[in-house]
């Protein structure tokens, strides 16, 4: 993978909230939480077509339930850990819980991470300039402490 096409991960990966939802602020009234790939304003300021946003939405929706199954498993092995821990549980236990949940995430961030670069694939390099701004922006607004989505 290019360092740029890292670059362009990460920014992914930080500007979609769980399961690919990011609020982006524009010119326009604050959006709502939704798929940035089907936001007005984001669209617009992005310049993403109607061509793109399909490939883009086919991309979620191929990868929708298998992160969903992935993610419930998770949650399910962080609730058997909980109780583990509540009932002082021994440490060799308790160990082997907390790798099973720690790959759980493990293979969830991966599913999800590329998914996030087979989207931004799609995207063009000035529409990947576009989009760190906007994230940027995104993130400077969502660190302020009356935000509620602070990251």
């Amino acid at each position: 993978m290019t360092t740029s096409l890292r670059g362009w991960l990460s920014c992914a990966v930080l500007s979609l909230a769980a399961l690919g939802l990011v609020q982006a602020q524009t010119s326009a009234p604050p959006p709502r939480p939704g798929p940035w790939w089907k936001v007005e304003p984001f669209k617009r300021d992005l310049g993403l077509t109607a061509d793109q946003s399909a490939r883009i939405d086919k991309i979620w929706e191929a990868t929708r339930p298998e992160l969903r199954q992935e993610l419930e498993q998770l949650s399910t092995l962080q609730e058997k850990l909980s109780h583990l821990l509540q009932k002082d549980a021994d440490d060799a236990i308790l160990t082997r819980q907390i790798d099973r949940v720690e790959t759980a995430r493990a293979t969830a961030n991966k599913t999800r991470s590329f998914m996030l670069v087979q989207m931004m694939k799609i995207l063009t390099p000035e529409q990947r300039g576009r989009f760190k701004a906007i994230h940027d922006r995104w993130l400077a607004e969502a660190r302020s402490s009356d935000n509620p989505l602070r990251p």
